[in-house]
């Protein structure tokens, strides 16, 4: 027996210390399981108090750091997340089993990350945190963070919709499980760019880069709602992109799932112009990392390489897109009544109409002009038209008092989600 005990031990010590030079995890889970504990917990009482208490004490407070990142990037709290699972029982209900089964793909996830690493050996570590978020987000990143909101990268065509929304409905009915593995390539590809931009062109190569990569990696083709409408009508897309590539009108291309049944394109087309510069580049390893690390803050190197991808069949013109983008913004035609410029308005003004050059939105963006706060002289707003082409809003005006305020195409857009072109007005009362 003592021969045996000896022989044990001296077999085992090496596995060991093997054990101990295994890599640092990079996926973590536990947020998943203390959220359904905690929903367990909610589940047991009506009182809403209570169950804010549960979520906060059983899931928040003992959540990772992840969960907290991503809390502060997506806005969550504990109320948010009681609102959620009693509006939407039929849904929590069928996504549990989905999230549950995120562990069973740890490996096939971290195998992921290898493979993008012997792709781009200059890649830097990053942690990826699954969690349960409130259903903004399938993925974001912060830092050297993948943040994941497993009920929603989770959800498949089974998931039961039924309650939520049409941007949600259309994400769910083309993932599969499969489609895990992608969303946090994508993710950590984010990890590992530079640069920020607010121009549709920059943002838009910057998602549909993640795409790409992600597809190289998983060697599996994206068959999101996005991609699958983006190939079906490219033609077209293609022709859109060009004249709103130089705006700032990002919420036409990305991230606009509330408002766009064909939401998020702006994905499709970045990921089609990184596979045409691939397919241009005859060292594809290099051509991987020029595609990761293009720096998004510098126009320029963004527009070489998008002319470098041969996407489009003439070099993009800046100056041209932008003024074919500006006629396609809607404008603020006249005021009623016409006190814009005016110096002797009278203070018993209490309401002024906008009229627009074409029907509107549902959004609305009224802002301080240059005096700020204390010069602002909205005190209601009471609406659109039914035409949705004129807009009333209510002032309280004081004597020998100036003010001044803008339009701003933030919340103000055409049907189509074009933004406002930006109006001032300014007057001084009698």
């Amino acid at each position: 027996m003592k021969f045996f005990y000896i022989i044990a031990i001296a077999i085992s010590f090496p596995v060991f210390v093997q054990a101990q030079q295994q890599p640092n995890t990079i996926v973590y889970t536990s947020d998943i399981d203390r959220f359904w504990t905690a929903f367990d917990s909610v589940r047991t009482t009506s009182d809403t108090a209570k169950q804010v208490q549960f979520i906060r004490q059983l899931y928040v407070d003992k959540g990772t750091e992840g969960l907290k990142a991503f809390m502060q990037a997506r806005d969550y709290d504990a109320k948010l997340w009681v609102e959620l699972i009693n509006k939407y029982p039929k849904f929590w209900q069928s996504i549990k089993t989905n999230t549950l089964s995120v562990k069973g793909q740890v490996n096939l996830i971290t195998s992921g990350v290898q493979t993008l690493k012997e792709m781009y050996p200059e890649m830097r570590p990053a942690k990826m945190y699954f969690t349960i978020g409130g259903l903004r987000s399938g993925g974001t990143t912060t830092g050297d963070m993948v943040l994941v909101g497993a009920e929603i990268a989770t959800a498949d065509k089974n998931t039961d919709a039924s309650e939520l929304g049409d941007w949600l409905k259309n994400v769910f009915k083309n993932q599969q499980s499969s489609n895990l593995v992608s969303l946090n390539i994508h993710e950590y590809v984010h990890t590992q760019q530079k640069g920020g931009s607010n121009t549709v062109l920059a943002q838009c190569i910057k998602e549909g880069a993640a795409d790409f990569i992600a597809e190289l990696v998983t060697k599996t083709p994206n068959n999101s709602a996005y991609a699958i409408y983006g190939r079906e009508h490219e033609k077209e897309l293609k022709q859109k992109f060009s004249i709103d590539m130089f705006s700032t009108a990002t919420s036409l291309w990305l991230y606009n799932g509330s408002n766009s049944s064909h939401a998020d394109l702006g994905y499709f087309i970045g990921y089609a112009i990184c596979k045409a510069y691939y397919q241009q580049q005859s060292n594809k390893k290099q051509a991987i990392r020029n595609i990761i690390e293009l720096d998004y803050s510098n126009e320029q190197q963004v527009v070489d390489f998008c002319n470098q991808s041969g996407y489009f069949k003439e070099p993009v013109n800046k100056q041209q897109s932008l003024a074919e983008f500006e006629k396609l913004q809607p404008s603020v035609l006249s005021i009623y009544p016409a006190i814009n410029s005016q110096k002797n308005v009278p203070a018993t003004l209490t309401e002024l109409t906008f009229n627009f050059s074409e029907p509107m939105g549902k959004g609305v963006s009224i802002s301080f002009g240059e005096g700020g706060k204390e010069h602002f002289p909205l005190t209601d707003v009471i609406g659109f038209a039914d035409d949705m082409k004129s807009f009333k809003v209510k002032l309280s005006l004081q004597p020998g008092k100036s003010y001044n305020l803008k339009l701003t195409g933030k919340g103000f857009k055409s049907q189509n989600g074009y933004p406002l072109k930006e109006y001032r007005v300014q007057f001084e009362v009698q």
